[in-house]
């Protein structure tokens, strides 16, 4: 395709990755991919001019499957990255190498350790991914290499076979198809619509689903015919949060969640909207502690939290467990707790399910089943304390955390210090910590489990060991 000298659009760029926050099993990191597309992807593909569609951007009446099909058949470039090893991400990354022989780059953030073998002899571009965001830097390096690696592919003549299969295969075609009567015409890929405009108008009289005394969203109704997108909606769930109103918050989410199950019946949901529902849902308290906390458990088990290797899931499940351990006084969910976080800290060194298992150990160390078992929980806190500082300490200096992140870091640092018997550092962390606008939330959620841990602290089941 010849470089256009306006700046039209000059045809489209399917997207084939992962969504939201994902971790890699086999480095144990978690990266969020949607940083990477905003940051990355898609402002390459613009100043490529390509209009730019990532499958989240679709939703349409009909199944979602065809369209994703279609967009690896008919887009001018498919962009497949390739992080964390989705296993989504690779299939249709196979069938775009079937349907095309050409026009498709594969990227990976530089952390992909082993690339399976029939992949790791084709070109990947890789970039570098923190985890919760991009350095300023590699955003502006990788971005115009991956401009670049587009109009190269679309202004060579003939055009580069970059499919295995066709390269491999003499002789192959690739496949057509006849457009049938009265099926929408494609344009640029996308049947001529742009995915910014794309609305939910297969569900014209879509209402939040809502107990009888539940209070509405506030703002009316969360959505109003066919005007809202799931874009949209997710920028209110983000406001609401934000202002710490998890009730607005939960039932917008459980709008999209239904949403996306008539977009996707029979497909798994989405680990991210699952993980944030839960969320929001233990911490809206709405209609009160146990039953929120009770609806959120069920809304987490669809992702096997006792089974799963997702820290998220995990420091979720942790903290619903613990919640509820709180709330009865079951000995069974304060175990369940301890499990959770134990699992999330030890898979990938993670500061917040370390943090919170020392907590949960001191409430073990204070209602034990024997006095051993409350000096080992006791002993074992201090020491995973100790861990999650030499954790901390290097993220101090890490200036692309965002605020909210800055600001964990030296929360989670002061509890350590706390725990640890070291009042005065833990002062200089929470100071340290205020200056990094934290929402109301925040400040409340560490401030009452400060309360609670020096509470635990004041009677210490190692006076029962003598010295000497």
């Amino acid at each position: 395709m010849p470089e256009s000298t306006s700046d039209e659009v000059r045809g489209t760029c399917f997207v084939v990755m992962g969504f939201g926050k994902k971790t890699d099993f086999e480095s144990g990191r978690t990266l969020d991919l949607d940083k990477t597309y905003r940051n990355i992807i898609e402002p390459a593909a613009q100043a490529a001019r390509l209009k730019c569609i990532r499958a989240d951007d679709i939703v349409h009446s009909g199944v979602i499957d065809v369209w994703m099909y279609e967009q690896l058949l008919d887009a001018d470039v498919v962009i497949a990255d390739l992080s964390t090893s989705n296993n989504n991400a690779f299939y249709e990354l196979g069938v775009r190498h079937a349907l095309r022989p050409h026009t498709t780059i594969i990227i990976a953030e530089d952390g992909l350790k082993r690339l399976p073998f029939d992949i790791n002899h084709i070109v990947v571009r890789q970039y570098h991914h923190l985890g919760e965001d991009i350095g300023y830097d590699e955003v502006m390096r990788f971005r115009k290499a991956l401009t670049d690696a587009v109009n190269e592919i679309l202004n060579s003549n003939p055009p580069q076979n970059d499919s295995p299969v066709y390269a491999f295969i003499n002789g192959l075609k690739p496949p057509s198809r006849a457009t049938k009567a009265g099926e929408p015409t494609m344009r640029g890929g996308v049947a001529g619509i742009d995915s910014k405009e794309f609305a939910f108008s297969a569900v014209p009289d879509l209402t939040v689903t809502r107990s009888a005394n539940e209070p509405e969203a506030a703002g009316g109704s969360v959505v109003e015919g066919s005007a809202a997108t799931a874009t949209m909606l997710m920028k209110q769930v983000d406001e609401a949060q934000a202002r710490g109103d998890f009730v607005t918050a939960k039932a917008l989410l459980t709008t999209v969640r239904s949403l996306m199950k008539a977009q996707y019946p029979d497909r798994p949901e989405d680990p991210t909207l699952i993980q944030r529902l839960a969320l929001v849902t233990y911490k809206s308290e709405y209609p009160n502690k146990r039953q929120a906390l009770d609806e959120a458990a069920a809304v987490l088990k669809v992702l096997d939290p006792d089974t799963s290797n997702d820290t998220e899931t995990l420091g979720l499940w942790g903290a619903i467990q613990k919640r509820s351990w709180e709330g009865t006084g079951d000995k069974s969910c304060l175990d369940h707790a301890v499990r959770a976080y134990g699992r999330g800290f030890y898979l990938r060194n993670d500061y917040y399910n370390g943090i919170n298992l020392a907590y949960l150990l001191n409430e073990r160390a204070a209602n034990p089943d024997t006095r051993a078992d409350a000096i080992a929980d006791f002993v074992q806190a201090e020491r995973i304390r100790k861990e999650v500082l030499s954790i901390c300490e290097p993220l101090l200096n890490n200036k692309d955390l965002s605020e909210a992140g800055k600001y964990w870091v030296r929360a989670t640092m002061a509890e350590a210090y706390v725990g640890l018997g070291d009042e005065d550092n833990a002062r200089a962390k929470l100071e340290e910590a205020a200056m990094f606008s934290p929402q109301n939330w925040m400040k409340a959620s560490t401030e009452e489990q400060l309360k609670k841990l020096r509470s635990l602290l004041t009677d210490s089941p190692l006076k029962y060991v003598q010295e000497g």
